[in-house]
Protein backbone atom coordinates (compact mmCIF):
# COMPACT_ATOMS: atom_id res chain seq x y z
CA UNK A 1 0.00 0.00 0.00
CA UNK A 2 1.19 3.49 -0.88
CA UNK A 3 -0.28 6.28 1.25
CA UNK A 4 0.03 9.96 0.37
CA UNK A 5 -0.01 12.17 3.47
CA UNK A 6 -0.98 15.64 2.30
CA UNK A 7 -1.84 17.98 5.18
CA UNK A 8 -2.12 21.61 6.18
CA UNK A 9 -0.73 22.97 9.43
CA UNK A 10 -2.71 22.67 12.66
CA UNK A 11 -2.83 26.34 13.62
CA UNK A 12 -1.07 27.24 16.88
CA UNK A 13 0.07 23.61 17.26
CA UNK A 14 2.15 22.12 14.41
CA UNK A 15 3.49 23.12 11.02
CA UNK A 16 2.34 21.20 7.97
CA UNK A 17 5.69 19.40 7.90
CA UNK A 18 5.28 18.30 11.52
CA UNK A 19 1.68 17.19 10.94
CA UNK A 20 2.71 14.98 8.02
CA UNK A 21 5.61 13.57 10.01
CA UNK A 22 3.42 12.64 12.99
CA UNK A 23 0.77 10.97 10.83
CA UNK A 24 3.40 8.99 8.91
CA UNK A 25 4.98 7.80 12.14
CA UNK A 26 1.67 6.62 13.56
CA UNK A 27 0.34 5.02 10.38
CA UNK A 28 3.54 3.11 9.58
CA UNK A 29 3.75 1.80 13.14
CA UNK A 30 0.67 -0.36 12.50
CA UNK A 31 1.02 -0.79 8.73
CA UNK A 32 4.65 -1.89 8.42
CA UNK A 33 4.35 -2.95 4.79
CA UNK A 34 3.06 0.42 3.64
CA UNK A 35 5.00 3.18 1.92
CA UNK A 36 4.31 6.81 2.80
CA UNK A 37 4.93 9.99 0.82
CA UNK A 38 4.74 13.16 2.89
CA UNK A 39 3.47 16.28 1.10
CA UNK A 40 3.01 19.31 3.39
CA UNK A 41 0.45 21.70 1.91
CA UNK A 42 -1.14 25.10 2.33
CA UNK A 43 -4.32 26.50 0.81
CA UNK A 44 -2.56 29.76 0.09
CA UNK A 45 -2.70 31.15 3.60
CA UNK A 46 -0.05 31.31 6.27
CA UNK A 47 2.75 28.79 5.86
CA UNK A 48 2.73 28.75 2.06
CA UNK A 49 6.15 30.41 1.92
CA UNK A 50 7.72 27.47 3.75
CA UNK A 51 5.77 24.95 1.67
CA UNK A 52 6.86 26.37 -1.69
CA UNK A 53 10.34 27.63 -0.88
CA UNK A 54 12.09 24.49 -2.12
CA UNK A 55 9.66 23.78 -4.97
CA UNK A 56 10.15 27.26 -6.46
CA UNK A 57 13.86 27.52 -5.49
CA UNK A 58 13.18 30.72 -3.58
CA UNK A 59 15.83 32.79 -1.86
CA UNK A 60 14.52 34.46 1.31
CA UNK A 61 14.62 38.25 1.56
CA UNK A 62 14.21 39.68 5.07
CA UNK A 63 13.49 43.29 5.95
CA UNK A 64 11.91 45.45 8.62
CA UNK A 65 8.29 46.33 7.95
CA UNK A 66 5.19 47.41 9.88
CA UNK A 67 3.15 44.83 11.75
CA UNK A 68 -0.68 45.17 11.70
CA UNK A 69 -0.49 47.97 14.30
CA UNK A 70 2.42 49.76 12.64
CA UNK A 71 5.20 48.50 14.90
CA UNK A 72 8.51 47.45 13.30
CA UNK A 73 8.98 43.71 12.81
CA UNK A 74 11.22 41.48 10.73
CA UNK A 75 9.39 39.76 7.87
CA UNK A 76 10.48 37.89 4.78
CA UNK A 77 9.37 36.88 1.32
CA UNK A 78 10.89 34.64 -1.35
CA UNK A 79 12.39 35.59 -4.70
CA UNK A 80 13.20 33.24 -7.58
CA UNK A 81 16.74 32.59 -8.78
CA UNK A 82 16.21 34.69 -11.91
CA UNK A 83 14.74 37.55 -9.89
CA UNK A 84 11.57 37.61 -11.98
CA UNK A 85 9.08 36.11 -9.48
CA UNK A 86 8.39 36.75 -5.82
CA UNK A 87 6.17 34.89 -3.36
CA UNK A 88 4.79 37.19 -0.67
CA UNK A 89 2.81 35.77 2.24
CA UNK A 90 0.74 38.56 3.75
CA UNK A 91 0.62 36.82 7.13
CA UNK A 92 4.37 37.43 7.45
CA UNK A 93 3.73 41.12 8.05
CA UNK A 94 -0.01 41.49 8.56
CA UNK A 95 -1.01 38.15 10.08
CA UNK A 96 -3.15 37.55 13.13
CA UNK A 97 -0.24 35.72 14.77
CA UNK A 98 1.58 39.06 15.01
CA UNK A 99 -0.88 40.21 17.68
CA UNK A 100 -1.85 39.01 21.12
CA UNK A 101 -5.54 38.42 21.78
CA UNK A 102 -5.74 41.72 23.66
CA UNK A 103 -4.21 43.65 20.75
CA UNK A 104 -6.66 42.48 18.09
CA UNK A 105 -8.81 45.29 16.73
CA UNK A 106 -9.74 45.35 13.02
CA UNK A 107 -10.58 49.06 13.24
CA UNK A 108 -6.90 49.79 13.88
CA UNK A 109 -5.00 47.17 11.86
CA UNK A 110 -3.51 47.69 8.41
CA UNK A 111 -1.90 45.72 5.57
CA UNK A 112 0.74 48.44 5.13
CA UNK A 113 3.54 46.01 6.05
CA UNK A 114 2.44 43.62 3.30
CA UNK A 115 2.67 46.53 0.89
CA UNK A 116 6.21 47.20 2.10
CA UNK A 117 7.18 43.63 1.20
CA UNK A 118 5.65 44.13 -2.24
CA UNK A 119 7.41 47.46 -2.67
CA UNK A 120 10.74 45.87 -1.86
CA UNK A 121 10.13 43.18 -4.47
CA UNK A 122 9.28 45.89 -7.00
CA UNK A 123 12.54 47.69 -6.21
CA UNK A 124 14.43 44.51 -7.07
CA UNK A 125 12.89 44.29 -10.54
CA UNK A 126 10.36 41.53 -9.83
CA UNK A 127 7.75 41.31 -12.60
CA UNK A 128 5.45 38.57 -11.30
CA UNK A 129 4.14 38.23 -7.76
CA UNK A 130 2.35 35.35 -6.08
CA UNK A 131 0.53 36.94 -3.14
CA UNK A 132 -0.86 34.56 -0.51
CA UNK A 133 -3.52 36.33 1.55
CA UNK A 134 -4.72 33.98 4.31
CA UNK A 135 -4.43 34.51 8.06
CA UNK A 136 -4.88 38.29 8.19
CA UNK A 137 -5.39 40.48 11.24
CA UNK A 138 -6.87 43.21 9.05
CA UNK A 139 -10.10 44.56 7.59
CA UNK A 140 -8.79 47.50 5.52
CA UNK A 141 -9.79 46.44 1.97
CA UNK A 142 -6.10 46.42 1.08
CA UNK A 143 -5.70 50.21 1.28
CA UNK A 144 -2.73 49.77 3.61
CA UNK A 145 -0.83 47.66 1.10
CA UNK A 146 -1.84 50.02 -1.70
CA UNK A 147 -0.60 53.03 0.29
CA UNK A 148 2.83 51.40 0.65
CA UNK A 149 2.87 50.99 -3.14
CA UNK A 150 2.21 54.67 -3.80
CA UNK A 151 -1.59 55.01 -3.80
CA UNK A 152 -2.89 58.06 -1.93
CA UNK A 153 -6.15 58.06 0.04
CA UNK A 154 -7.43 61.53 0.93
CA UNK A 155 -10.33 62.88 2.97
CA UNK A 156 -12.66 65.73 1.96
CA UNK A 157 -10.09 68.34 2.99
CA UNK A 158 -7.31 66.74 0.93
CA UNK A 159 -5.49 65.34 3.98
CA UNK A 160 -4.09 61.81 3.95
CA UNK A 161 -6.31 59.20 5.61
CA UNK A 162 -4.73 56.60 7.86
CA UNK A 163 -4.88 53.34 5.85
CA UNK A 164 -6.67 51.11 8.35
CA UNK A 165 -10.09 49.53 8.67
CA UNK A 166 -11.65 52.18 10.86
CA UNK A 167 -10.72 55.01 8.50
CA UNK A 168 -12.21 53.61 5.27
CA UNK A 169 -15.35 55.70 5.74
CA UNK A 170 -13.24 58.90 5.69
CA UNK A 171 -11.72 58.36 2.25
CA UNK A 172 -13.16 60.77 -0.30
CA UNK A 173 -10.58 60.65 -3.08
CA UNK A 174 -8.18 58.00 -4.37
CA UNK A 175 -5.07 59.01 -6.31
CA UNK A 176 -3.22 56.21 -8.14
CA UNK A 177 0.57 55.99 -8.55
CA UNK A 178 2.19 56.61 -11.90
CA UNK A 179 2.01 52.96 -12.97
CA UNK A 180 1.03 49.52 -11.76
CA UNK A 181 3.83 47.92 -9.73
CA UNK A 182 3.99 44.50 -11.43
CA UNK A 183 3.35 43.01 -14.83
CA UNK A 184 1.42 40.15 -13.21
CA UNK A 185 0.02 39.43 -9.77
CA UNK A 186 -1.71 36.16 -8.90
CA UNK A 187 -3.46 36.19 -5.54
CA UNK A 188 -3.71 32.85 -3.74
CA UNK A 189 -7.10 32.97 -2.06
CA UNK A 190 -8.69 30.31 0.14
CA UNK A 191 -12.22 31.72 0.56
CA UNK A 192 -15.02 32.80 -1.77
CA UNK A 193 -16.65 35.59 0.24
CA UNK A 194 -17.63 38.91 -1.35
CA UNK A 195 -16.24 42.13 0.09
CA UNK A 196 -19.20 43.24 2.19
CA UNK A 197 -22.64 42.17 3.39
CA UNK A 198 -23.72 39.31 5.67
CA UNK A 199 -21.27 36.93 3.93
CA UNK A 200 -18.54 39.54 3.56
CA UNK A 201 -15.16 40.09 5.17
CA UNK A 202 -16.30 41.89 8.32
CA UNK A 203 -19.27 39.82 9.45
CA UNK A 204 -17.75 36.43 8.65
CA UNK A 205 -14.15 36.93 9.75
CA UNK A 206 -14.00 40.17 11.72
CA UNK A 207 -14.97 38.72 15.08
CA UNK A 208 -11.93 36.42 15.22
CA UNK A 209 -9.82 39.53 14.58
CA UNK A 210 -11.19 41.27 17.67
CA UNK A 211 -14.35 42.88 16.33
CA UNK A 212 -17.72 43.17 18.07
CA UNK A 213 -21.17 43.90 16.66
CA UNK A 214 -20.65 47.65 16.70
CA UNK A 215 -17.20 47.64 15.11
CA UNK A 216 -18.19 45.03 12.54
CA UNK A 217 -21.10 47.20 11.41
CA UNK A 218 -18.71 50.14 11.06
CA UNK A 219 -16.18 48.03 9.15
CA UNK A 220 -18.82 46.64 6.79
CA UNK A 221 -20.04 50.18 6.08
CA UNK A 222 -16.45 51.21 5.37
CA UNK A 223 -16.03 48.36 2.90
CA UNK A 224 -19.24 49.38 1.12
CA UNK A 225 -17.98 52.96 0.97
CA UNK A 226 -14.57 52.12 -0.51
CA UNK A 227 -16.16 49.78 -3.06
CA UNK A 228 -18.54 52.50 -4.22
CA UNK A 229 -15.72 55.04 -4.38
CA UNK A 230 -13.51 52.75 -6.45
CA UNK A 231 -16.39 52.10 -8.84
CA UNK A 232 -17.18 55.81 -9.08
CA UNK A 233 -13.60 56.93 -9.72
CA UNK A 234 -12.40 54.05 -11.90
CA UNK A 235 -15.58 52.93 -13.61
CA UNK A 236 -14.82 49.32 -12.67
CA UNK A 237 -18.10 47.84 -11.47
CA UNK A 238 -18.65 44.61 -9.58
CA UNK A 239 -15.20 44.13 -8.05
CA UNK A 240 -16.68 43.80 -4.54
CA UNK A 241 -18.82 40.83 -5.59
CA UNK A 242 -16.05 38.80 -7.19
CA UNK A 243 -15.55 35.52 -5.33
CA UNK A 244 -12.68 36.07 -2.90
CA UNK A 245 -12.92 39.87 -2.79
CA UNK A 246 -13.61 39.57 0.94
CA UNK A 247 -10.54 37.42 1.62
CA UNK A 248 -8.05 38.73 4.18
CA UNK A 249 -10.29 41.56 5.32
CA UNK A 250 -10.84 42.70 1.77
CA UNK A 251 -7.24 42.48 0.58
CA UNK A 252 -8.66 40.37 -2.25
CA UNK A 253 -10.66 43.40 -3.35
CA UNK A 254 -7.70 45.72 -2.83
CA UNK A 255 -5.47 43.57 -5.00
CA UNK A 256 -8.08 43.68 -7.76
CA UNK A 257 -8.71 47.41 -7.45
CA UNK A 258 -5.21 48.73 -6.76
CA UNK A 259 -2.77 46.12 -8.09
CA UNK A 260 -4.51 44.81 -11.22
CA UNK A 261 -4.37 41.31 -9.74
CA UNK A 262 -6.12 38.07 -10.58
CA UNK A 263 -7.69 36.04 -7.77
CA UNK A 264 -7.03 32.30 -7.94
CA UNK A 265 -7.91 29.37 -5.70
CA UNK A 266 -4.87 29.05 -3.50
CA UNK A 267 -5.15 25.32 -2.98
CA UNK A 268 -5.28 24.65 -6.73
CA UNK A 269 -2.18 26.76 -7.36
CA UNK A 270 -0.29 25.02 -4.56
CA UNK A 271 -1.36 21.55 -5.72
CA UNK A 272 -0.17 22.36 -9.24
CA UNK A 273 3.17 23.68 -8.03
CA UNK A 274 3.93 20.61 -5.85
CA UNK A 275 2.75 18.20 -8.60
CA UNK A 276 0.03 16.72 -6.42
CA UNK A 277 -1.79 14.96 -9.27
CA UNK A 278 1.19 12.74 -10.07
CA UNK A 279 1.63 11.82 -6.40
CA UNK A 280 -2.08 11.06 -6.01
CA UNK A 281 -2.04 8.81 -9.08
CA UNK A 282 0.54 6.58 -7.33
CA UNK A 283 -1.40 6.39 -4.06
CA UNK A 284 -3.82 3.79 -2.76
CA UNK A 285 -4.93 6.07 0.07
CA UNK A 286 -4.66 9.78 0.85
CA UNK A 287 -4.59 11.05 4.41
CA UNK A 288 -5.19 14.77 4.74
CA UNK A 289 -5.97 17.08 7.59
CA UNK A 290 -6.12 20.53 9.14
CA UNK A 291 -6.96 21.98 12.51
CA UNK A 292 -10.71 22.19 12.03
CA UNK A 293 -13.21 20.56 9.68
CA UNK A 294 -16.58 22.31 9.51
CA UNK A 295 -19.14 23.48 6.98
CA UNK A 296 -16.63 25.91 5.45
CA UNK A 297 -14.18 23.13 4.62
CA UNK A 298 -16.02 22.59 1.36
CA UNK A 299 -15.63 26.21 0.26
CA UNK A 300 -12.22 26.49 -1.36
CA UNK A 301 -10.33 25.10 1.62
CA UNK A 302 -7.44 22.66 1.48
CA UNK A 303 -9.31 19.44 2.23
CA UNK A 304 -11.93 20.09 -0.43
CA UNK A 305 -9.17 20.87 -2.92
CA UNK A 306 -7.38 17.62 -2.11
CA UNK A 307 -10.59 15.61 -2.47
CA UNK A 308 -11.42 17.24 -5.79
CA UNK A 309 -8.04 16.18 -7.20
CA UNK A 310 -7.91 12.71 -5.63
CA UNK A 311 -10.06 11.20 -8.39
CA UNK A 312 -10.96 7.65 -7.27
CA UNK A 313 -8.42 7.43 -4.42
CA UNK A 314 -10.13 7.32 -1.00
CA UNK A 315 -9.36 10.30 1.25
CA UNK A 316 -9.38 10.20 5.07
CA UNK A 317 -9.06 13.41 7.08
CA UNK A 318 -7.77 14.00 10.60
CA UNK A 319 -8.46 17.21 12.48
CA UNK A 320 -8.33 18.81 15.90
CA UNK A 321 -12.02 19.73 15.94
CA UNK A 322 -14.68 18.04 13.84
CA UNK A 323 -17.96 19.96 13.59
CA UNK A 324 -19.04 18.95 10.08
CA UNK A 325 -22.06 16.71 9.78
CA UNK A 326 -21.84 13.31 8.05
CA UNK A 327 -23.60 14.87 5.06
CA UNK A 328 -21.06 17.72 4.92
CA UNK A 329 -18.17 15.26 5.20
CA UNK A 330 -19.49 13.34 2.21
CA UNK A 331 -20.14 16.57 0.29
CA UNK A 332 -16.52 17.59 0.77
CA UNK A 333 -15.53 14.30 -0.88
CA UNK A 334 -14.07 12.54 2.15
CA UNK A 335 -14.38 8.82 2.79
CA UNK A 336 -14.25 9.55 6.51
CA UNK A 337 -13.02 12.14 9.03
CA UNK A 338 -11.79 11.79 12.61
CA UNK A 339 -11.04 14.19 15.43
CA UNK A 340 -7.73 13.43 17.12
CA UNK A 341 -9.09 14.66 20.47
CA UNK A 342 -11.12 11.95 22.18
CA UNK A 343 -12.37 14.24 24.95
CA UNK A 344 -12.73 18.00 25.33
CA UNK A 345 -9.88 19.46 27.37
CA UNK A 346 -8.45 22.94 27.90
CA UNK A 347 -7.26 24.33 24.56
CA UNK A 348 -3.62 24.69 25.62
CA UNK A 349 -3.56 21.05 26.71
CA UNK A 350 -5.05 19.82 23.43
CA UNK A 351 -2.67 21.93 21.37
CA UNK A 352 0.31 20.58 23.28
CA UNK A 353 -0.80 16.99 22.65
CA UNK A 354 -1.38 17.42 18.91
CA UNK A 355 1.62 15.43 17.67
CA UNK A 356 0.95 12.49 19.94
CA UNK A 357 -2.76 12.50 19.17
CA UNK A 358 -2.08 12.55 15.42
CA UNK A 359 0.22 9.54 15.78
CA UNK A 360 -2.31 7.66 17.89
CA UNK A 361 -5.23 8.34 15.56
CA UNK A 362 -3.24 7.51 12.43
CA UNK A 363 -2.10 4.24 14.00
CA UNK A 364 -5.73 3.22 14.55
CA UNK A 365 -6.86 3.79 10.97
CA UNK A 366 -8.23 0.56 9.52
CA UNK A 367 -7.66 0.42 5.76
Amino acid sequence: MHVLIACDSFKDALTANDVCRAIAKGFLSTHPGAEATQMPLSDGGEGVLDILRQTLSLTPVELEVADPLGRPVKASYGISADGATALVEMAEASGLQRLSAAERDPLLTSTFGTGQLLADARSRGVRRVLLAIGGSATNDAGVGAAAALGWRFLDRTGAAVKPDGGSLKDIARIIPPGKMPFAQMDVLCDVTNPLYGPDGASWIYGRQKGGDDRSLAQLDAGLRHIAALVEQQSGRAGLAQIRGAGAAGGLGFGALAFMNATLKRGIDMVLDLVNFDAAAARADLIITGEGRIDGQSGQGKLIQGVCARARSVPVIALCGKLSASPEQIRAIGLTSAYSINETEKPLAEMLGATAGNLERTAARLAV
